[in-house]
């Protein structure tokens, strides 16, 4: 059960979803997080991926989770206090440390997530979430099942078998009941820098493909980018720094997307 008294000010829930690693789900949930932020909204970041946490190394964030008397506190990025992060990397010794947990004990951390941090008024909480359709996903779900307005974005790339992992995801938010909002194709191609034309360099389509199959919406497709690589290692804001990029301009059609749903 939702825990309605820290959630209560949250408006809108969004979860990042993939049936497969490696597609970029962590890089999407960032640059929506911080593309709604330069759109001047309130957010947060929850990271259930407790065994691969990497939120807090993608904004160069070394810290620890401090405690209010209603709960755990959120690890803002600045002193503005518009953008909340919470991961299992900040109850870590060391960012090297390995989980090594058993499902009922992730489950009972990311039920923890849900019902004990304290994140204030956010207009949009955004769920980075490990890939398949697992324990974590239903522990999220139940736990979020009194949160009328939450939905999901579908991440994938252009390859056949990214394609036919994320069509299993759209099933299971069929079966959970979670509304989702489209498909965000990932490394859609590279754009180069000079000429501006697009290399198709692992395939091409799988995203609307994807979408013709389940009828579901496209939301944009986000060409290759190394600056957008590079930020995610050093911890810098890509869309504030690149923001006429075309990576960065499908970012903003996303976040635009978002907004226009859930409004």
């Amino acid at each position: 059960m939702v825990a309605d008294n820290l959630l209560s000010e949250v408006k809108n829930i969004v979860l990042v979803l993939s049936g497969k690693g490696g597609v970029g789900k962590s890089t999407v949930a960032v640059q929506l997080a911080l593309s709604l932020v330069a759109d001047g909204k309130k957010v947060g970041i929850l990271d259930i991926d407790i065994c691969g946490p990497s939120i807090p190394q993608m904004f160069g964030i070394d810290s620890e989770v401090m405690q209010s008397d209603k709960g755990w506190k959120p690890v803002y990025t600045d002193d503005s206090k518009t953008l909340a992060l919470m991961s299992i990397a900040f109850l870590l010794r060391s960012r090297n440390d390995a989980v090594v947990w058993r499902g009922p004990k992730k489950n009972s951390m990311i039920k923890q997530f849900v019902s004990t941090v304290d994140w204030g008024s956010l207009d949009y909480l955004i769920v980075d979430t490990p890939p398949g359709t697992s324990d974590e996903h239903m522990s999220v779900i139940e736990s979020l099942a009194g949160f009328d307005n939450k939905s999901a974005v579908l991440v994938t790339t252009p390859q056949l078998i990214s394609v036919g992992d994320v069509r299993r995801e759209a099933t299971f938010c069929e079966k959970t009941g979670i509304r989702v909002l489209g498909i965000v194709e990932n490394m859609s191609g590279f754009v180069c820098p000079n000429c501006k034309d697009c290399t198709d360099i692992f395939a091409a389509g799988g995203g609307q493909l994807l979408a013709t199959e389940t009828g579901l919406d496209l939301i944009t497709k986000i060409p290759i980018d190394p600056n957008l690589t590079k930020s995610g290692e050093n911890g810098t804001n890509f869309v504030k720094a690149f923001q006429d990029s075309p990576a960065a301009q499908s970012v903003f059609r996303m976040r635009d997307y978002v907004q226009n749903k859930m409004s």
